[in-house]
């Protein structure tokens, strides 16, 4: 199964970030999966896909020809696609992977999978979109996902779609059970 992890480009404060990553790099190895991502070699997803690597697994990159040209591209990916932009990256990873999963990280990866989130609740994604909530980083946005079933703005059906964990068992059986509406 290729996995897409949106993640920041940036390794944020806390180290327990980048060892979450590379946690998730050699588990999607583990498990004989591959990793789908942004395709830099900088921050969380340079984490990632450095562990995904280095286990001897697949990490396909897909990247902005803009973000290229600043030579923020891994150099040692299996596959790399690069695309005109960041729309395109958004289709193209979505269209490779069977899994979303988001790594701490900024606006961008906000979007990404919230994008995929929506795209769940219209039929457009048949497949799990996970938050890594590493030490916590999504509890304000999962209690955000909550007021919205408490308001009438999500069906309880659709959140429950989502999934908020620290676990990477949890994480490994939300997929693995994962059915979609």
């Amino acid at each position: 199964m290729e996995i897409a992890v949106y993640c920041g480009a940036n390794k944020g404060k806390q180290k327990i970030y980048e060892e979450a990553a590379i946690s998730l790099g050699n588990w999607i190895v583990e498990n004989n999966n591959s990793l789908v991502y942004g395709g830099g070699k900088v921050g969380l997803m340079g984490a990632v896909a450095d562990a995904v690597l280095a286990a001897g697994g697949q990490a396909i990159g897909v990247i902005p020809t803009f973000l290229q040209k600043k030579e923020l591209a891994h150099p040692r990916l299996t596959k790399l696609y690069v695309v005109d932009s960041m729309s395109e990256r958004k289709q193209k990873m979505a269209s490779l992977a069977q899994a979303f999963i988001a790594l701490p990280g900024g606006p961008g990866t906000l979007e990404e999978i919230s994008e995929m989130v929506s795209w769940t609740r219209v039929g457009q994604n048949p497949y799990p979109c996970i938050f890594f909530n590493v030490a916590n980083y999504y509890a304000p946005l999962e209690k955000m996902f909550d007021e919205m079933v408490l308001q009438g703005f999500l069906s309880a059906e659709d959140r429950k779609q989502i999934l908020f964990s620290e676990s990477l068992t949890e994480i490994a059986a939300f997929i693995k059970t994962y059915k979609p509406l």
